[in-house]
């Protein structure tokens, strides 16, 4: 049986969509089109960079923010072990300061990556949506008279 055969077929023994229309005869046609020769129906997909340059300077932010606590760690952390040394206690207090500069380091590493990649996503995801406005106007018919 022919691919075309087979679309025919299935599209044949659709059901009923809701609200008692018919399914379309054999055929297709894009799920935003009104069924009045159309596509003039709503889009399906809004997209907006907003919220990808937002969460690129929210991660930008938070790279600031762990950067300052990394520096106040070594400021709060000096002289702590001036005249303690052979202490337990001095020695547990630098592994954890050692093991938290890692982590922060961690976060304020992959914030400044998050925040340019963020940020660039948003720029090509606008940068796309409009390309593909001006393609499809592009091949788009003219708009019939008396309209």
């Amino acid at each position: 049986m022919a691919l075309s055969a087979q679309w025919d077929e299935l599209f044949a023994g659709a059901s009923p969509r809701s609200g008692g229309q018919e399914p379309p005869a054999a055929g297709m046609r894009l799920a935003s089109a009104d069924g009045k020769g159309g596509g003039e129906g709503a889009p399906d997909i809004a997209f907006s960079k907003s919220p990808w340059s937002s969460a690129g300077k929210v991660a930008g932010e938070l790279r600031t923010g762990t950067a300052g606590a990394l520096a106040d760690l070594d400021s709060a952390s000096e002289g702590v072990t001036a005249g303690t040394e052979g202490f337990g206690a001095t020695a547990a207090l630098e592994e954890i300061r050692t093991t938290w500069k890692d982590r922060l380091g961690a976060v304020r590493d992959e914030c400044g990556r998050l925040d340019g990649v963020l940020k660039s996503v948003g720029k090509e995801f606008g940068e796309v949506d409009v390309q593909v406005g001006n393609d499809v106007k592009a091949v788009a018919p003219a708009e019939p008279k008396g309209r």
